[in-house]
């Protein structure tokens, strides 16, 4: 049983008052709430080391913690924008190839001596006012290097309405007759033209003129080498072989050439050489040349 208090035994202090307290309730409440995240926080940093020294121990690769990142939705617009101007480039492009904002108005040729600029536009098969992105310049190109007389040719577009065809004729520098009559031979063996030659022009003496003959690539290569004062004077080249290569002049005067070796140190011999006076100018072997 509970013995009653003695009559002389103080009497207990009373409960503090709300009012007494020191540190209110609205600090209380403040820091109660304080020791809470700092002790949430403790608890997620004592979990954090304790997965990471399980990993440690298990061997894992640790997984780094990222902050979210940044710039998401920067990047979002660029790629809108992005799409937004490819958009806009395409759009315009289709203007353009469909439409004759753009369109060859203008078809200009330049280059041509022998070709005719109708005999270009009309092999080019371009019509006036096609738009330019619709002009293959390769194709077109393809069709003008068709024609015998021209060596090269370039296409080119020029904005806003512009087709621009450049030509480089074949020059002739031998002639050969045939049945069909004579038949003109630029630098490179190429029959180009049948028709009157200039008078100028040496006669080419080969069994099978053309480009991959080698005697007649020897003989053109021996023209081409000459000086022009000394061209000038040859009336035929023959070669029935690339090592037997003769020249006659226009005043019946010979040169042995012989192989097409040396063939540029032999021109230069040889222009020395004929102002000596003779028949036969032989620089076959251009250490020591011959006249007879």
């Amino acid at each position: 049983m509970t013995e009653p208090p003695h009559p002389d035994a103080p009497e207990p202090d009373p409960e503090p008052a709300e009012a007494d307290d020191p540190e209110g309730p609205r600090r209380r409440a403040r820091r109660e709430r304080a020791e809470r995240r700092a002790a949430e926080a403790r608890a997620k940093a004592i979990e954090e080391a304790r997965r990471e020294a399980k990993r440690k121990v298990l061997g894992a690769p640790a997984v780094e913690l990222r902050p979210p990142r940044r710039g998401a939705v920067p990047g979002l617009k660029v790629m809108l924008w992005t799409i937004g101007l490819a958009a806009l480039a395409t759009g315009l492009g289709l203007i353009l190839y469909f439409t004759p904002l753009m369109s060859a108005r203008d078809i200009v040729v330049v280059g041509t001596g022998e070709v005719t600029r109708e005999e270009v536009v009309a092999t080019s098969q371009v019509t006036e006012g096609t738009p330019l992105l619709q002009i293959n310049t390769d194709v077109v190109a393809q069709r003008l290097a068709a024609i015998r007389r021209v060596a090269s040719v370039r296409v080119q577009r020029e904005y806003p309405s512009t087709l621009r065809i450049s030509i480089v004729e074949r020059i002739p520098i031998a002639v050969k007759d045939f049945p069909d009559g004579p038949h003109l031979y630029d630098r490179d063996g190429v029959d180009f033209a049948t028709g009157p030659a200039p008078l100028t022009l040496p006669y080419l003496d080969v069994d099978n003129p053309g480009p991959n003959d080698l005697p007649t690539r020897a003989a053109l290569a021996v023209l081409t080498a000459l000086r022009p004062e000394v061209a000038g004077q040859v009336a035929r080249v023959a070669a029935p072989s690339v090592a037997s290569i003769t020249l006659t002049l226009t005043d019946g005067r010979v040169v042995v050439w012989g192989t097409e070796d040396r063939t540029q140190e032999k021109a230069d011999k040889l222009a020395a050489l004929l102002t000596q006076p003779g028949q036969t100018y032989d620089v076959s072997s251009p250490d020591l040349p011959t006249v007879k």
